[in-house]
């Protein structure tokens, strides 16, 4: 099982994720590869003997991450959704504010020694945080945005259309 939670608050995906745990466990006794990012359902092995911790090994190298695809015994020892994001094309301006962000709430977090119901939207500012503000504002339309946005694939003929890819190539080419 897997996005147990999804859509909803760190509190509300925790206490699902943790009662979904406790009656496949207490109830339905079925086997189940249950995946989390809720460090917390780590502790349900020693509430339930028939439950065990593993996760899929990881080595950082820089600041990627390889996935080396072997299980092993226990729970992670961090997360790495900086790195799956990075992986999955997130652009690099983000990942620096994100990493930021993820710095100054570990801190503050550390701070109270409190685990916040994490809303991102009202928690103070970090003056510090201007990668943040470069991450949220628009990009200027590119010449290749624009071009595009003068096309209409319903109205052109194949020729037209295979014109316009080598145009559209060619705007691409030259921007990089």
């Amino acid at each position: 099982m897997d996005e147990i939670g999804r859509g909803t608050s760190t509190f509300d995906g925790l206490a699902l994720a943790w009662a979904i745990a406790r009656h496949l466990l207490s109830h339905n006794r079925s086997h189940t590869l249950f995946a989390t990012h809720y460090f917390e359902l780590t502790q349900l092995p020693q509430e339930f003997a028939q439950a065990a911790n593993v996760h899929l090994s990881a080595v950082e190298h820089g600041d990627g991450i390889v996935f080396l695809h072997a299980v092993q015994e226990g729970p992670a020892s961090q997360s790495y959704g900086l790195q799956v994001a990075q992986l999955a094309g997130v652009p690099q301006p983000v990942i620096r504010a994100a990493r930021k962000r993820l710095a100054w709430l570990e801190q503050h977090s550390a701070d109270t020694g409190a685990t916040p119901q994490l809303d991102l939207f009202a928690l103070p500012s970090d003056p510090s945080d201007d990668d943040a503000a470069e991450a949220a504002a628009p990009a200027a339309p590119s010449a290749l945005a624009e071009a595009l946005d003068g096309i209409d694939p319903d109205s052109m003929t194949p020729r037209d259309a295979l014109d316009a890819l080598y145009r559209l190539k060619a705007l691409s080419d030259a921007s990089a």
